[in-house]
Parts: C-alpha cells; sequence; structure tokens
C-alpha cells in the first residue's frame, strides 16, 4: 500500500504543477475560452423559431431589400453576400450576388456559404419550403416578423441587431430615428392648418389602385403628421376608381413614378376626376416607393417626404 500512496502523492503534485502553468503561462491554442463560447441571445423569429448563432455572422444572405438595409445600418454591410434582385440601396449591394425574386435560387444561396439567412414575415412561408431546404443544410435561418406600424420597424431593427451581435449599434440606429420623427412631430404639432388634409395614397397605377389602408405603418404615418387617409379599409386593398374619386382628397400621393413615366401628369389628366380637390389645385405628388414600402431605417426618409408633399409650403 505504501507504494500506492507514493503514486498518488505523485500524481497529485504534477497536477499542481500543472495548473500553476497554465494559470501563468498563456491558454493553449486548442482551447476555446468562455468568450469564444459564449453564443448570442435567443431570439423568436415570425415563425415562432428560437434562433441562436454561436457567433457574430460572417457571411449574411438578405432575401428582402429592407433587411438588406438594415444589416448595413447597423454596420454588418461587409457581412452581406448574397442579396434579392429587387436591392438597389445602399449603392454597394449592386456589388453582391444576387439569388432571386419572387423565388429564389437555393443551390446559388448555398453557394454563398452563408452563416445566416435573412427572410422575411412578408413572403408566403406556407407554400413554400425556402426555409426547410436552408435549415436541413444547416443554414441557421431567421424570419423578420412583418412590422405594422413604425415603432414595429424600430422593433425589426433592435432584434436583427440582438440576433446578429450589433445591440449596440441597432439601439443608436433606433434611438437617431425615434429623434428625427420625435422632431417632426413637434414641427407640425406647431403648425395651424385648420381641418385635416385627406389624403389618398395610390401604391399602384391605373387599372389597379392598391393603396395603404388601416394598419400599416403608412397609414401611421399619415396620421401623425396631423392628416386623415381617404381609405378606411385595412391592410392594402384594391380600390375602384369610383371609390377613389368619391373620397374627394385633398392631397393625391403616388409611390411609382419611378417605373411610370409622368406619373403626376398622368393623374392631373384623368378622365373624371377634374373635380376632385387635389387635381383641381394641381396637389399631385410623387413619393419615392423605396422609402414608404420598405420597413426599414429609412422609413423616417419616407416620412418626412409625405409631410413636404401634404404640407408643401411649410416643408419647402
Amino acid at each position: 500500500m505504501k507504494w500506492w500512496k507514493q503514486l498518488a502523492a505523485l500524481m497529485l503534485m504534477l497536477l499542481l504543477v500543472l495548473s500553476g502553468c497554465n494559470q501563468e503561462g498563456s491558454t493553449p491554442t486548442n482551447e476555446v475560452t468562455s468568450e469564444e463560447t459564449q453564443s448570442l441571445p435567443v431570439v423568436t423569429d415570425a415563425l415562432g423559431n428560437e434562433v441562436q448563432l454561436d457567433k457574430q455572422p460572417e457571411r449574411i444572405v438578405s432575401l428582402i431589400p429592407s433587411n438588406t438595409e438594415i444589416l448595413y445600418a447597423i454596420g454588418l454591410g461587409d457581412a452581406v453576400v448574397g442579396v434579392s434582385d429587387w436591392d438597389n440601396y445602399p449603392e454597394d449591394v449592386l456589388n453582391k450576388e444576387k439569388v432571386g425574386g419572387m423565388e429564389f435560387d437555393v443551390e446559388k444561396i448555398l453557394s454563398l456559404e452563408p452563416d445566416l439567412v435573412l427572410d422575411h414575415g412578408s413572403r408566403n412561408h406556407q407554400e413554400d419550403t425556402l426555409v426547410k431546404q436552408l435549415q436541413d443544410a444547416g443554414v441557421p435561418v431567421f424570419v423578420v416578423p412583418e412590422a405594422k406600424s413604425i415603432q414595429g420597424i424600430f422593433d425589426t431593427i433592435v432584434q436583427v441587431g440582438n440576433l446578429t451581435g450589433q445591440q449596440e449599434q441597432a439601439e443608436t440606429v433606433v434611438s437617431d430615428l425615434t429623434n428625427r420623427l420625435n422632431e417632426l412631430k413637434d414641427q407640425v404639432a406647431q403648425m395651424d392648418n385648420g381641418e385635416p388634409k385627406v389624403v389618398w395614397i395610390e401604391i399602384s397605377p391605373q387599372p389597379e389602385l392598391y393603396s395603404a389602408g388601416k394598419g400599416t405603418y403608412i397609414d401611421e404615418a399619415i396620421e401623425m403628421l396631423g392628416a386623415k387617409n381617404a381609405v378606411e379599409q385595412e391592410g392594402w386593398p384594391l380600390i375602384t376608381e369610383e371609390a377613389a374619386i368619391s373620397y374627394n382628397p385633398d392631397v393625391i400621393i403616388t409611390t411609382y413614378g419611378y417605373y411610370v413615366d409622368n406619373a403626376i401628369e398622368q393623374v392631373l389628366s384623368r378622365e373624371g376626376w377634374q373635380d376632385v380637390k387635389a387635381v383641381k389645385n394641381k396637389a399631385v405628388y410623387d413619393v419615392q416607393a423605396d422609402l414608404l414600402s420598405r420597413p426599414g431605417p429609412r422609413i423616417i426618409e419616407g416620412v418626412e417626404e409625405l409631410a413636404k408633399a401634404i404640407y408643401p409650403d411649410q416643408f419647402k
């Protein structure tokens, strides 16, 4: 038994020596520190899936322009390796690989070796297998919720920041946007414009007059600016021409001037619209669609453009 006690004492001494060496020396290169293994927060996406990344993503594919703009705003533009066919801002995205528009090329996405794919809740996932295909291939997918309010857009920015380890940057972006929005609201509150102006938004031209109704962030923006949305329906309804004329709006705002030539002139020259207040007073304006239709960091620019269209004298 004596030899056993001597062996045990020798083993204990050896362990103490090795422990002391590790404390005084550097961590071995094959040992992972607790900082390296610390995962990012768990974030729940639009489909109810809990997504958690082991580290900040270095190769991201974005399937919708608003997601891309958020990534750039929070400092992850260099990590974006693939975008949708509709992405056009910032200019740097024109150099990124395109992975599809209405439908996406799964093989192309996988060839980019992403460690994160940002999808969006506005797509019809019930008839779509893209998420499952990517997940089956081992790629983390996060479906960004579809924002229905300006605060919802801000929440989305923070959510993407939490997911990707850019929490502070995302909160800074939201703080700046909130300040701009509050300044705009204060400016409108100080104006005396009498009865609220009735505003008609045209998301698409004739013959299919789609508009922004209740429960959308565009409707919220109109109300926030002290005006009234002409449309009472929910969501993004298709409005008949007769109904649009009956609204008799004070202001008409189109959002399709980037692909329809002379959009404003076309509205002003429409047959049967000559008695509409906005047409009689030539209060017809075009706002860049990307600023209003994308639930991302440029939404405040869109609200500012709305203010200029509703109150051209005050916001020159």
